[in-house]
């Protein structure tokens, strides 16, 4: 259905309503959902204060924000690196925002006093950053952020080096020149609205309305007694810092199986912080960390993408479907240039979610639902109804029952692109009852 109640879901997968509310939209994460979402599902399973709601992908922290706007306790677990500070960042309302006015202050009043040495410029950035970065800025506006990004690291409140850093974050693709609108990065093509943007000045302000943000979001809160336990792990497998049935409610969006590579999705920013300077950082300190979504995570002589033996043991229908499709997959995969890793992309996947939905079953309370917003996929044309195998993968494990309510159609902006199959894929909402 498109619609529930009186409320149209269509953008609920997607990041559009968060950009527009405070916090939410600082940092716009590709993998993204609206807040609106999470706010009308947890009003619609009655949860109040002292209950508690679970984001096994926790992503920029929306489910947690909405819950902490709500007086509601929450957990969450997120295995990419980068993000995960992000998130603690926007949860952590309670920061000294009048010391981050200061130290904003200070941090912009020694970048103004120092000048730009034009005939060391390039060299110095050459040596500072990577090509990519540097293709992505101009060298006075480049220097500037450099500037920045090194005197907030001689703060020493580290609640107040986060909050600067993670506006300087948020910057980065505001003044870049080039095309730089998520998710990709197009180097080579000019963004002519950067030219005039100077990166001190698009800080401060940023800083400025950081701030606005926090104060709006503390004047909304009726009561501010929540607890938040976000974790930088593996949702697999929670067990050891995450109770059994702790939660009153899951809602969460996992990674779809499109081949969306998230780890390269911050490849500009981690450059610019240094926490990675080339193509193997990406994949060792993010790529290996996630669940299995995109081919570029896959080598093909891992064992670890032949289907678990608990998972055959467990799901024996959606194992023969998968299967089928993993090996007409792999025999599509030999016909084609990019020769791109589809069957084990497929594998991989499902291992994962299954451990999930496991883990899941484990800490969500019985008598409850968790709901997990999903897309379909169809890799070289072989259409994988993700939802309906996500639903019946969880009644195998121990889930009453399951529906999928439809928020959207996808794909058709692809239809006329002969490259590309023609099967009719759609976003949806799967509930799992316990």
């Amino acid at each position: 259905m498109y619609e529930i109640g009186t409320i149209d879901t269509r953008e609920w997968g997607t990041f559009k309503d968060s950009l527009k509310a405070p916090i939410f939209g600082w940092f716009t994460y590709p993998a993204g959902f609206s807040y609106k979402a999470v706010e009308y599902s947890l009003k619609q399973e009655k949860l109040k204060a002292g209950d508690t709601v679970y984001d096994p992908f926790m992503g920029s922290g929306t489910t947690n924000l909405v819950a902490q706007m709500l007086n509601i306790n929450s957990y969450g677990v997120e295995a990419h690196p980068f993000v995960f500070p992000i998130t603690k960042c926007k949860m952590n309302i309670d920061v000294d925002l009048k010391e981050v006015g200061e130290q904003a202050n200070k941090v912009v009043g020694l970048v103004k006093k120092t000048p730009v040495d034009s005939f060391e410029l390039t060299e110095m950035l050459d040596r500072e950053f990577p090509d990519l970065v540097r293709k992505c800025f101009l060298p006075e506006t480049l220097y500037e952020l450099m500037l920045i990004r090194n005197a907030i690291r001689k703060i020493r409140n580290k609640e107040v080096q986060l909050f600067l850093n993670t506006g300087l974050i948020c910057t980065l693709r505001t003044v870049s020149i080039a095309a730089t609108g998520w998710p990709y990065i197009a180097p080579n093509k000019i963004k002519i609205t950067s030219l005039s943007k100077k990166g001190i000045e698009t800080y401060y302000k940023f800083i400025e309305k950081m701030i606005e943000d926090v104060l709006s979001f503390r004047m909304k809160l009726c009561d501010h007694t929540s607890t938040h336990h976000m974790y930088l792990g593996d949702s697999r497998d929670t067990s050891e810092y995450i109770p059994n049935e702790v939660a009153d409610h899951i809602f969460t969006s996992p990674p779809y199986l499109n081949n969306f590579d998230y780890a390269d999705r911050t490849r500009l920013e981690m450059y610019f912080m240094g926490d990675a300077h080339n193509w193997s950082d990406i994949c060792d300190k993010v790529r290996t960390r996630l669940i299995t979504s995109a081919t570029t995570q896959i080598n093909r002589s891992d064992s670890k993408y032949e289907f678990l033996d608990d998972f055959k043991r467990d799901n024996p229908d959606e194992y023969k479907f998968l299967n089928s499709a993993v090996f007409e997959l792999g025999e599509k995969r030999k016909t084609k240039g990019g020769k791109k890793s589809y069957d084990l992309l497929v594998s991989g996947y499902f291992n994962d979610m299954y451990q999930i939905l496991k883990d899941n079953y484990r800490i969500l309370k019985p008598g409850h639902t968790a709901k997990y917003i999903l897309g379909d996929s169809a890799p070289y044309g072989v259409h994988i109804p993700t939802d309906e195998l996500i639903g019946k993968i969880g009644c195998n494990i121990g889930f009453k029952d399951y529906k999928i309510d439809l928020l959207r159609t996808r794909g058709e902006k692809w239809k006329n692109n002969p490259q590309r199959h023609d099967v009719k894929l759609r976003e949806t909402i799967v509930t799992l009852i316990k």
